[in-house]
């Protein structure tokens, strides 16, 4: 009777910081891109050992930087993601820059309200412009929502990655803006998913239905997005102090009815 294949069942190491420095930042990015190559390939059923050999590594190896295979099936996702908006979607996709991806640094680095305005809309274009040239992230948005079916602890590890977890880019851009007083950002999470609801998220889903938005549209997405954002988020300058009594003078009494 011929032997059966075994499934894998090794248990991950227990819960431990992932591996810092240089030498495990330089694994961590080979160990997510042998994943994603096999995930696009072979689909969430692909097996660890495969992974940690596509990227020249030890399975304990690829456990001690994510943990469990939905950990990294959802760092993989999360990255194709937000990407296009990262300093690495701007360089750092296999060695293949991309000029289009939206600046960052000039959005963070904007000088007053209207500067932030003109940014916003400028990464909301390069930003429509980096998806729909990324080919690999929109076959990476399909694996999701044909495995999330089979795999449901995918669906879960993906809820308690939260929005901050999947757009890092954006809600660390979101937050030094709001540290610098340009927007008043009472929730970062709701802030970072109504920024990609605006923006995003209706391209998305065009281009799930086999299209996208035509230029002209696209173009009005952004501008009104980023009025409705800025009207909701930009930061309103308090009230003028009052001016004060001149120096060595009370304030006059105020006269009453009767006095």
């Amino acid at each position: 009777m011929d032997a059966q294949p075994v499934p894998d069942t090794t248990p991950a190491p227990a819960a431990r910081p992932a591996p810092t420095g240089p030498r495990a930042a330089r694994k961590r990015q080979a160990i997510v891109r042998a994943a994603r190559d096999l995930f696009l390939r072979e689909g969430f059923g692909v097996g660890m050992d495969a992974i940690a050999a596509e990227a020249g590594v030890s399975k304990v190896t690829v456990y001690n930087h994510f943990g469990s295979k939905e950990a990294l099936f959802t760092a993989v996702v999360a990255g194709g993601l937000d990407e296009p908006l990262s300093e690495s979607g701007r360089g750092d996709r296999g060695g293949e820059g991309r000029s289009d991806a939206p600046d960052l640094a000039r959005l963070v680095d904007a000088d007053g309200p209207d500067a932030l305005k003109a940014a916003l809309a400028d990464a909301g274009r390069a930003w429509g412009r980096a998806l729909r040239a990324d080919t690999e992230g929109r076959a990476l948005r399909t694996l999701v929502a044909t495995e999330v079916h089979r795999f449901p602890e995918l669906g879960r590890a993906w809820r308690a990655h939260g929005p901050a977890g999947h757009h890092p880019a954006v809600t660390n851009a979101l937050r030094a803006l709001a540290d610098r007083g340009l927007l008043d950002i009472p929730d970062l999470e709701v802030a970072v998913l109504q920024l990609y609801s605006l923006l995003v998220f209706p391209q998305m889903v065009f281009e799930q239905h086999g299209t996208e938005l035509g230029e002209e549209l696209g173009e009005r997405l952004v501008v009104d997005g980023v009025e409705m954002f800025l009207r909701r988020y930009a930061a309103t300058p308090g009230p003028a102090p009052a001016p004060s009594s001149a120096p060595g003078r009370a304030p006059a009494p105020s006269s009453t009815p009767g006095s």
